[in-house]
């Protein structure tokens, strides 16, 4: 899953793809590249970061995704509400992947279950602009895999099949830096509740952490191990920036235990 923030202020690209030309470029870049799904969105959800309008966030994600789509890229739409959900999917979005894993929004699982969408639940606590403070448990990998198991009888009762979900530990929201290590090695416990995981690794705070390493877009080294790891502990998605990169060790990773 290639990542296209079509924002001013994410944590590591902001402003580089505000641009719908632009986005849409590196977007199909990423495709050739070797994504499978381009994972488009309009809303900075870093830590700290201020909500912006729905009308802003369908401003800057439509067009993307509607070009996208138009040229048989498997795009999905990375927002916590309702209605950029639902305009997003008739734009041609399939996949709808929602940091809150639908608990921002009250109408979110409604829409995601009328269009029979896949959805990514992502486990967070708060909102991005509250969820610092939040990073407090008793043991990270059980608390996860109990919130997340809350999210998933919540989208079930909502009417959204089984099958259309994967699962999210959240990597970096509502997490301090020494808990991701915990939710990597955890990943088998929380892929025991039946459903594909989502690993999103990429350029995190925790791989500065553990290398020393400031600036984010310096950290794709750390992120391949992240993710290779990831992989070897049950991911079945890894949400990158860097796709060339990222793909062509998966290759030669899988190649070797052959």
């Amino acid at each position: 899953m290639g990542i296209l923030n079509v924002t001013p202020d994410s944590f590591s690209d902001g402003g580089r793809r505000i641009d719908p030309r632009s986005a849409i470029d590196h977007g199909l870049a990423m495709v050739e590249d070797g994504a499978d799904i381009i994972d488009v969105g309009g809303e900075s959800t870093r830590p700290g970061a201020d909500a912006v309008s729905v009308e802003m966030e369908q401003d800057r994600v439509l067009p993307v995704i509607e070009a996208l789509a138009r040229q048989g890229v498997l795009v999905s739409v990375d927002t916590r509400n309702a209605a950029t959900m639902r305009m997003s999917l008739q734009a041609g979005a399939r996949i709808v992947n929602d940091v809150s894993g639908l608990a921002h929004d009250p109408l979110a699982a409604g829409v995601v279950a009328g269009f029979g969408a896949p959805v990514v639940l992502m486990h967070m606590r708060g909102t991005p602009a509250t969820m610092g403070t939040l990073a407090h448990y008793d043991d990270v990998v059980a608390d996860v895999r109990a919130e997340l198991s809350e999210r998933v009888e919540a989208a079930i009762q909502a009417g959204i099949r089984p099958e259309q979900i994967a699962l999210d530990p959240g990597i970096g929201f509502a997490k301090g830096p020494e808990h991701a290590p915990s939710l990597l090695r955890g990943l088998p416990a929380l892929a025991s509740l039946g459903f594909p995981i989502l690993a999103g690794v990429s350029r995190k705070r925790f791989i500065g952490n553990i290398t020393g390493e400031a600036q984010a877009d310096r950290r794709m080294p750390g992120s391949l191990a992240a993710g290779l790891f990831a992989v070897l502990h049950g991911a079945s998605i890894l949400r990158v920036h860097d796709v060339r990169e990222t793909a062509q060790a998966i290759v030669v990773w899988h190649a070797l235990f052959e």
